[in-house]
């Protein structure tokens, strides 16, 4: 029996006591495991009340037995789920139990690999699955949902549709090159190529805001001390997270928090103040920040708007990787009177608010969506991943060359086929075992 058709069984439910804890059990031909451990085979698809038994014969659980007869079930192959009470030492006599029978502890992802090898799932849906468990925000979940229902797949098979029946356009000219007339021209394919690479376009844009939702915004918020990073965090937070002191340097270590802004998640991290220190604890502090601006989508470089910007400010501005947006708020308008606005130019973004009397927060909140490239209202998007981003920009780039190519079909039909390899490994049509290994180790044990 090789290691793909072994039983396998893992604890299904989350670590810790509850009023239930699953086992689930996955293999061809589970009827012998059955057989010993409840006394019999239960009937598909029914709930049965029945005594989980150890080798003497005597009850580990009392609890319910289901059973889905392969190809009828999650994975495609005979599945049993043990639903017994949820206290971690049953759970695990249990599981134990189905090791002694034959099953193997199963890794992790593998009953969803398992899905996908038996053609329940494809590649993008079985991500979703692992997407829709993480999800942290309720626009994340439903966006998950729809993947794992399959419409991002049939997106992607669409635009391979296209793709297909274009390429096959192309090697007909090819297989007719004396002809008079040029095929390609004739069979509309110009503008079924304007058509495909609108779509991919079009499903490219959706699947950015998708993995939006799924990864969130990296914001940091920075600057010299006492210019009220950690009001701000508490402010867009909505609670008291950070302490807050008129004394420089309160702030030693990053305080991070997550928050909903339209259902887009927002990881913002309060970094201590940037300046030069004799205090070691706090310069430790302060090369923390550093690393933090360098892993950000965005930094909020807070500035006091009773002094605006210094040199000081545009020296960090500075020092600021490239490929990080910059956002100067300008904070405490309350102690100048000011009113809350916005201020765009080609050097820089401006935004003038007050933490401390919430003046402009909604500004600023505006100006996150807008950097982050959301879109309110979207209701169609895909839970996407990086890969699946990368492949649809590559896509997009081989499609786009394509376009350059209608004289010469030789290279047009090339730039095509690769595009297609590039949607083909969304859903996994063409996947190496080594992108399989790196997507389902990354799930939990027992999905």
């Amino acid at each position: 029996m090789t290691q793909r058709d072994e039983p396998i069984a893992a604890i299904a439910t989350a670590p810790g006591r509850g009023g239930i804890g699953v086992v689930r059990v996955s293999g061809k031909n589970l009827a012998p495991l059955a057989q010993a451990l409840l006394g019999k085979l239960p009937a598909p698809r029914q709930a049965v009340r029945s005594a989980f038994r150890d080798a003497r014969g005597a009850a580990l659980d009392d609890g319910i037995a289901l059973y889905f007869p392969a190809p009828r079930s999650y994975t495609g192959e005979d599945v049993l789920e043990l639903q017994g009470h949820g206290g971690p030492v049953v759970m695990q006599l249990l599981l134990q139990r189905c090791v002694e029978l034959g099953a193997r502890l199963a890794e992790p992802g593998e009953f969803t690999r398992r899905a996908f090898l038996n053609d329940k799932l494809d590649l993008a849906q079985a991500e979703s699955v692992a997407d829709l468990i993480e999800a942290a925000t309720a626009s994340a979940a439903r966006c998950a949902l729809r993947s794992l229902r399959g419409e991002f797949s049939a997106a992607i098979e669409e635009l391979l549709q296209q793709l297909i029946e274009l390429r096959m356009l192309v090697e007909a000219t090819l297989d007719f090159p004396d002809e008079e007339l040029d095929p390609l021209d004739r069979a509309g394919a110009r503008e079924r190529h304007a058509k495909l690479v609108d779509a991919i376009n079009s499903a490219l844009a959706k699947s950015r805001q998708g993995s939006l939702l799924r990864t969130g915004l990296q914001v940091v918020l920075a600057g010299r001390p006492n210019v009220g990073k950690s009001s701000l965090l508490n402010r867009l937070a909505g609670e008291e997270l950070a302490i807050v002191t008129a004394i420089p340097g309160t702030t030693r270590d990053s305080v991070r928090q997550t928050i909903q802004i339209d259902g887009v998640p927002l990881n913002i991290v309060d970094t201590a103040g940037l300046r030069d220190t004799e205090d070691e604890v706090e310069r430790m502090g302060i090369a923390r920040t550093w690393s933090e601006i360098g892993r950000a989508d965005v930094v909020l470089l807070l500035v006091d708007a009773r002094t605006g910007v210094t040199e000081e400010d545009l020296e960090l501005v500075r020092r600021i990787p490239r490929g990080v947006r910059r956002v100067f708020v300008h904070n405490k308008i309350d102690l100048v009177g000011g009113a809350p606005l916005v201020q765009r130019d080609q050097a820089a973004t401006k935004l003038y608010l007050s933490a401390k009397s919430g003046s402009g927060m909604e500004l600023l909140r505006a100006e996150l969506l807008a950097v982050a490239g959301w879109q309110p209202g979207a209701e169609d998007l895909f839970m996407a991943r990086e890969r699946h981003l990368v492949a649809l920009r590559q896509a997009a780039q081989y499609a786009a060359r394509a376009g350059e190519q209608f004289d010469r079909p030789e290279l047009f039909a090339e730039e095509l086929r690769l595009a297609q390899e590039q949607l083909n490994s969304i859903t996994g049509e063409f996947a190496a075992d080594d992108l399989l290994g790196e997507i389902f180790s990354r799930f939990c044990i027992g999905k």
